[in-house]
């Protein structure tokens, strides 16, 4: 590997850490035609590696350094986590080699002394690695924070709600490297068509486990370069988010109101199941937000969408009883997906999740009003946290008593794995179910 593979790794990183930008936008912005299949797969290992781990990394950090952490400079911050990346975890890195890649790095970035600064920590480590990879801190709850790199608050937060073995294993799933699903477009092909397609370019495939148009690639590197891809013969969505339109099962012809739709991934489900007949009309606060809808429904060969720049917190009068199916895909902390963008770990803090609840409970109680009697009204979040799930939905079910939580046994198979489906509701988790961990509650008007 070429240190220019490093550099474009610290440049992610500088953009994800400092200015708090999302790994999968960072590195398709950093990452161009020149970089090799060989070196993105590098970079995208350091990336994800660092921010997986930055807290164990910056504790090996404060072991080595007699300064103090919030005293280094942050990019030569991001060096020595890049460094000590490779010496602890990736055993394929001969040391010598993160030691002077890291060092080049410094004398470009940095200036002499952080230069000499750079050289005697990562040596240091890299003479006694076991004695710097040791966690000597005597309160479980902390140690756990740091062997796994989430926020203490979080981990607490977990134990409290899960106990602990259960939050240890979340922690390892949060940690392990997710697999790429992908949804087939059945208005432009079928799984078993595209699956023959994928086979015949080299992919590893299988089938999904739980929604009916999903599919694994186990070997994923530039499927979005594929004619395929480009032709709308599939989208990238995990399992899980799939499992919202299933549920939601919309009829063709019906009026579906998407009311926090972009980038429309649910929402471009939903126009598929229904065969591309009907009106689905997805809503976002934001106008770039709603050009990302508007390229997908055009990639994919959807015209029953209409998209639209609008408050979901503002009552839409014309709307009112209107919509045969509604849903609320509601702005969340978005702690179940962990595995794909790591840095929501450190970029949520604990004071958003009862802002977040707030938020969702008021989005929810006014897209109620958009349901006609015999209507479904759909809640789900990318979050694992009760207060955020199940509570709202209690509390919206205690106060709207014409609403109803409604069987999914019809439209959800092999995941009754510690739910059951007869409550209208499902909850999935990383570590039980290899999905992104999200919540899905099905509800109907009765009156």
């Amino acid at each position: 590997m070429d240190i220019n593979s490093r550099e474009i790794a610290l440049k992610v990183l500088q953009n994800i850490n400092q200015k708090d930008g999302y790994s999968n936008i960072s590195i398709k912005n950093h990452i161009n035609d020149n970089v090799s299949l060989k070196d993105e797969g590098f970079i995208r290992e350091l990336v994800y590696g660092v921010v997986e781990n930055k807290l164990y990394l910056d504790y090996i950090i404060s072991k080595a350094s007699k300064i103090k952490q919030k005293k280094i400079h942050p990019t030569i911050n991001e060096i020595l986590r890049l460094g000590i990346y490779q010496i602890v975890f990736m055993d394929k890195i001969p040391i010598s080699a993160a030691v002077n890649e890291s060092v080049k790095l410094a004398k470009k970035y940095g200036h002499k002394g952080t230069i000499g600064f750079v050289n005697g920590i990562l040596r240091a480590i890299s003479r006694d690695v076991d004695y710097f990879k040791k966690i000597e801190e005597k309160n479980e709850q902390k140690a756990l924070s740091i062997k796994y790199s989430h926020p203490e608050y979080l981990v607490s937060r977990f134990i409290k709600e899960f106990g602990y073995d259960f939050t240890v294993d979340i922690l390892k799933a949060n940690n392990s490297k997710p697999l790429l699903n992908i949804r087939v477009n059945t208005i432009k092909t079928n799984k078993k068509e595209l699956m023959n397609l994928l086979n015949k370019r080299g992919f590893e495939i299988s089938e999904g486990e739980y929604a009916k148009d999903a599919i694994i690639v186990y070997n994923p590197q530039r499927i979005t370069s594929l004619q395929e891809f480009k032709d709308g013969y599939f989208t990238i969505q995990d399992e899980s988010s799939m499992l919202v339109g299933q549920i939601l099962a919309p009829k063709e012809g019906s009026l579906v109101l998407d009311v926090c739709s972009a980038p429309g991934g649910k929402s471009t489900h939903i126009a598929a199941i229904m065969n591309n007949r009907g009106r689905v009309i997805a809503r976002d606060l934001h106008e770039h937000k709603i050009r990302l809808i508007e390229e997908n429904k055009k990639r994919l060969g959807i015209n029953i969408i209409d998209s639209e720049v609008y408050d979901a917190l503002k009552l839409d009068k014309s709307l009112i009883e209107k919509a045969d199916y509604c849903l609320v895909d509601a702005p969340c902390s978005g702690f179940g997906l962990i595995r794909r963008k790591p840095e929501i770990k450190w970029n949520r803090k604990e004071n958003d999740i009862k802002e977040l609840s707030t938020l969702q409970y008021e989005i929810l109680n006014v897209s109620k009003e958009y349901v006609k009697k015999g209507g479904i009204l759909i809640y789900s979040t990318c979050t694992i946290l009760d207060e955020e799930n199940i509570c709202i939905i209690n509390k919206f079910l205690e106060e709207n008593k014409n609403f109803k939580l409604t069987s999914i046994e019809n439209e959800v198979v092999n995941i009754d794995k510690i739910n059951s489906l007869k409550d209208g509701y499902i909850q999935l988790y990383p570590n039980i179910h290899n999905t992104d961990g999200f919540f899905i509650a099905k509800m109907v008007k009765e009156g």
